[in-house]
């Protein structure tokens, strides 16, 4: 697989593997056998770049995808990039599937939160660690100041912010350079391209989570499409509802078309135009299956020209659509 950089230096696989899926939202956690198999299969297929959080398991085992990381990539620590996140715990007095977030930033949280990542990754190392949401009670400054000192500490070699917005972004890399925001991108989630100039400004990379609306383009899920009301995400969100499926059908037929005129498929299509977009993009699809990882891993042959990812973006901007799932609640901590 081709390679990108992120920021000033940090190489990466052009399209990335989100984790999170193998623990967490996605329905009940994936068999840690199966799952680890499919991380190390991964490795064949190019992937370099890994994306976890602290957070990612269940109520039960509420880190086991960075545990499940570590000793998948244990063997390969050397040869990948793992990215994970600090700053937010999830308010288990909710009863909902999608449990809103509490963010917490403070200093010595994040310290302890990264000893305790690291440990659990089994890595002297995290090679890019995002705070996961903003904490509202603590000033990015703060923050950037004290990724300076665990940078100069080895303890993380590069950092970046989850959900930034341009003010906290220029704020944050004023203190200490961010080498990459992850935030949401899709066909159906394209308000993040407003950032577009401050990345190219600072040479800051654009890490897309949910890509494929999390996995609606791939077209795969229909008005019979059901997913597990405790533990599925899918459940909530707007865009796999009935309803939904009539209002997208504009959006799935383009993508259709577009997949039969380059012999790909809609995944494969939606990934490669957000890799045409720009230089510094890079999407990281989750899946839990081996088909799946492996058509998306081939998105990078797909070649769109400049005047078809235009045309896609001006299909996008007229035509109907439903909602999207945007972001999780957020809850103050107290």
């Amino acid at each position: 697989m081709e390679e990108r950089i992120l920021g000033n230096g940090l190489k990466v696989s052009a399209i990335g593997l989100g984790c999170m899926g193998f623990s967490h939202a996605y329905g009940k956690p994936t068999n840690k056998k199966e799952a680890i198999e499919l991380i190390q299969k991964s490795i064949d297929l190019g992937y370099t770049f890994f994306d976890t959080a602290e957070v990612y398991g269940t109520s039960e085992d509420p880190h086991q995808n960075e545990i499940l990381l570590g000793e998948a990539l244990k063997p390969y620590r050397d040869k990948v990039v793992i990215a994970s996140k600090f700053g937010i715990r999830f308010d288990e007095e909710s009863t909902q599937v999608n449990k809103p977030l509490v963010p917490d930033s403070r200093p010595s949280v994040i310290r302890a939160s990264l000893e305790a990542s690291l440990k659990r990754l089994g890595t002297d190392h995290i090679d890019l660690y995002y705070q996961h949401r903003p904490d509202p009670n603590v000033p990015i400054e703060e923050v950037a100041s004290l990724m300076n000192d665990l940078i100069k500490e080895g303890k993380i070699l590069h950092w970046g912010l989850s959900e930034a917005d341009e003010d906290m972004i220029r704020r944050a890399h004023a203190v200490c350079p961010v080498t990459a925001i992850q935030n949401r991108y899709s066909m159906m989630a394209r308000w993040n391209e407003s950032l577009f100039p401050v990345l190219e400004e600072l040479n800051i990379g654009f890490v897309a989570f949910s890509p494929l609306a999390n996995g609606f383009l791939t077209t795969k899920y229909g008005k019979d499409a059901i997913f597990d009301a405790k533990t599925d995400y899918r459940n909530v969100m707007p865009q796999f509802t009935p309803e939904a499926i009539d209002k997208n059908a504009e959006l799935l037929k383009l993508l259709h078309q577009l997949a039969n005129d380059k012999q790909a498929t809609p995944a494969q299509i939606s990934l490669a135009w957000m890799l045409s977009k720009k230089s510094y993009i890079v999407p990281i699809p989750g899946t839990r299956k081996w088909d799946r990882m492996k058509e998306n891993a081939e998105a990078v042959n797909i070649q769109l020209k400049k005047e078809e990812v235009d045309a896609i973006d001006k299909a996008l901007d007229t035509m109907e659509m439903s909602a999207v799932f945007g972001s999780t609640a957020i809850k103050e901590r107290k």
